[in-house]
């Protein structure tokens, strides 16, 4: 069992659905965003309290999902950690070049 930030108990099992639900999350974001859909890539990396989750799409679309200023990334960033307090989950998100 896995205690989440609001101090409720969450089952491993729990925990992977909701990693699993945040990857989607940005992966759907992501592929939204971008030319080359088929080559988003979004990695879970686990942690006891916090999920990683790495996104590495085409280079030619690494600006529009980063935005001008980082805009569009923040705002991703922004909706996945509202995501992840429902999920009962700390999320970082990674933007990988």
């Amino acid at each position: 069992m896995v205690t989440g930030e609001s101090g409720a108990t969450v089952t491993p099992e729990q925990a992977a659905q909701n990693a699993a639900a945040l990857k989607d999350l940005i992966a759907m974001m992501a592929k939204a965003l971008v030319d080359s859909p088929e080559k988003v890539d979004v990695t879970e990396v686990d942690g006891n309290s916090t999920v990683v989750l790495e996104l590495r799409v085409a280079k030619e679309d690494l600006g529009k999902i980063i935005g001008k200023q980082g805009r569009t990334a923040r705002s991703m960033r922004t909706i996945l950690s509202a995501a992840s307090t429902k999920a009962r989950r700390r999320a970082v998100l990674e933007i990988i070049e």
